[in-house]
């Protein structure tokens, strides 16, 4: 086996073989077709192609860009014109609070005020209402006080005067007013 390891080893040494047509290599052939197909395609403008396509989408991109920054500056100034009504609404919903409880206030205030006035008028109609009442009291005291004693006179009177003094005392009055008449 050492002498077959041998003679490989041998004719590793030896010159290869290597196939051609026309003169030419099969490295040659490849090196001709890539430089045929690339003549191929530059004579076609396939590079220009592609350059006028990615710069197409390079263009898209660009436009698509601008467009983006368009969209956000929109959405900026709209967010701040949010932020600006909703803080102007804030201010707004604020001053309505604050202008409610002064109003609350006033009329709290309004109505104890109220509520005074009318305990005042209801005491004075009281005090009206009880001194009318002690007025009519008093009123009917006297009439009562004044019936009693002209019915007590008339008691007395007709006790202590009889019909002779009574036709004296008319005759006298007649006359006095028949003077006065003179």
């Amino acid at each position: 086996m050492s002498e077959m390891l041998f003679l490989l080893a041998e004719g590793a040494g030896e010159a290869h073989y290597e196939p051609s047509a026309l003169g030419l290599t099969a490295t040659a052939w490849v090196s001709l077709a890539m430089l045929v197909f690339i003549g191929i395609l530059i004579w076609k403008k396939v590079p220009a192609l592609i350059t006028s396509n990615l710069d197409k989408q390079i263009a898209d991109i660009r436009t698509q860009l601008d467009e983006a920054k368009e969209l956000r500056g929109e959405a900026e100034a709209l967010r701040a014109e949010y932020e600006a009504k909703m803080a102007s609404a804030l201010t707004e919903a604020d001053d309505m609070k604050h202008r409610a409880e002064q109003e609350a206030e006033s009329i709290l205030e309004q109505a104890k005020l109220d509520a005074t006035a009318l305990v005042e008028r209801r005491k004075k109609m009281a005090e009206d209402k009880i001194a009318s009442a002690e007025r009519t009291a008093i009123a009917d005291i006297r009439e009562k006080v004044a019936n009693a004693a002209s019915m007590a006179a008339a008691d007395l009177i007709g006790d202590v005067h009889d019909a002779s003094a009574d036709k004296a005392l008319v005759d006298s009055t007649i006359s006095d007013l028949g003077n006065q008449l003179n």
